[in-house]
């Protein structure tokens, strides 16, 4: 009998909510979140009102679809939302009327290049519609008159989200944020709030050092809104984070740095992936793209950076119907991406930070730690000590100091403990005290 792994109860839930059509807002998000709930009741729906503007930006109208499809000169039907809801445009205004080929080829969107896949289309902020359909199946349509309907509606209604804060012994929290407006996509889409239930329903069981708060949100406008909302709060409170998007391929490991790039979650993240021996791509901040873009943006500049499997836009199924829950996500790569993120937050939660009592440097001569006159040299172990104190500012931990040191952490460790002693340094559990 075979031992059903993390990722495959992953990959079995993901399947499961694989065809509910989501979109920025309405009934297929609010759906989804209550999917989501049943894997870690602790989950809250929440949701902010349409046309409140956050920042430079208005919260949309709500976006309803029922149905949507294109009848042939033969009768026949295709782009149906029905078979792949992905055919229809996302946020497509409602339309119905006869169009020949030359005015329908206008407002079919296809990828000559991957010509069996259906394209991930929208338009989200002006008002169009369109169908989405394969270019080989596009090749085949004969001249005659089409009839086009997409059965939709705008109204003022809720953006909705999804919110777990998990309380540790500290108020510092480590910010954790994915996505729930892609339709039937599997990497690019469903991957992160998948693996990103299960870490909260993980981490809802554990005793916890730091606070954690996990985020399922509509991409951009929902982290805007979010961020408009609670800005305070996330500037005060928030120590480490990810941005949880396509983490459920076998192909590779990634790494997308915050926009400082030296922060405690590049720092981990790095650690992480070092330690484990992952083969992975390391991107810049010039190659960003997701939520990072928001949480990083000046003016919030929360230390927030990206683990993934392949990256988004990196690989060739990359928002098209190809990526999919059976050539694309397996349930090995979704529980690398799973592990990956755990040991994350198993290094931050171990993670102690060794902190120099002294606004200046401490006179170590009066304790012996200093050559004994201005001719002599350090020592190795004299070096090593002052280097230590000089980086022990509280922001990087033991791991940290032992790469700036170029020694080993049990070394690091041996000299901390010794500084501690002689009262030079102390030793913080939490990021930042």
């Amino acid at each position: 009998m075979i031992k059903k792994t993390t990722g495959h109860k992953i990959h079995k839930f993901a399947k499961s909510i694989f065809n509910i059509n989501r979109s920025l807002t309405g009934p297929g998000v609010r759906e989804t979140l209550k999917e989501l709930k049943t894997i870690c009741p602790k989950l809250n729906i929440k949701s902010y009102n349409s046309n409140i503007k956050v920042f430079d930006w208005k919260i949309p109208l709500e976006w309803n679809l029922k149905d949507g499809y294109i009848i042939g000169p033969d009768g026949k039907k295709f782009c149906e939302l029905k078979k792949n809801n992905l055919h229809i445009m996302g946020y497509s205004e409602p339309v119905e009327k006869y169009l020949s080929l030359s005015e329908l080829s206008k407002k079919l969107h296809s990828i000559k290049k991957i010509p069996s896949a259906i394209p991930y289309v929208t338009s989200y902020y002006k008002k169009d519609w369109g169908f989405c359909i394969s270019h080989n199946e596009k090749q085949k349509l004969k001249k005659g008159k089409y009839f086009v309907k997409i059965d939709s509606n705008f109204r003022v209604g809720k953006l909705n989200f999804g919110e777990v804060v998990i309380k540790g012994k500290s108020r510092k929290e480590i910010l954790l944020s994915t996505n729930i407006c892609h339709p039937s996509m599997a990497n690019n889409e469903l991957s992160g709030p998948s693996v990103a239930i299960f870490l909260a329903k993980w981490l809802s069981k554990r005793k916890n050092k730091y606070t954690y708060r996990i985020l399922f949100l509509p991409e951009t406008i929902g982290s805007i809104a979010y961020i408009a909302h609670n800005k305070k709060k996330l500037l005060r409170n928030v120590v480490a984070g990810y941005n949880i998007v396509c983490v459920g391929d076998d192909r590779s490991y990634s790494y997308m740095p915050s926009r400082r790039g030296d922060t405690f979650s590049d720092r981990a993240g790095l650690l992480t992936l070092k330690k484990n021996k992952y083969k992975f791509n390391r991107y810049k901040w010039l190659d960003r793209g997701s939520d990072e873009r928001q949480y990083c943006s000046p003016g919030v500049d929360l230390p927030i950076a990206t683990l993934c499997r392949s990256k988004y836009g990196e690989y060739k199924e990359y928002h098209t119907s190809l990526d999919d829950l059976h050539k694309v996500v397996t349930a090995k790569g979704l529980e690398g991406g799973y592990k990956l993120l755990k040991d994350t937050i198993t290094v931050i939660e171990k993670s102690v930070f060794p902190k120099n009592e002294y606004p200046c440097e401490p006179m170590l001569s009066k304790r012996n730690l200093y050559p004994k006159d201005s001719k002599s040299h350090f020592s190795k172990e004299q070096y090593l000590l002052r280097e230590l104190l000089t980086w022990a500012d509280g922001s990087n931990s033991l791991d940290d100091l032992a790469l700036k040191l170029n020694t080993s952490v049990k070394k690091t460790y041996t000299i901390v403990k010794y500084l501690k002693k002689l009262k030079l340094l102390k030793i913080n559990n939490v990021y930042g005290d």
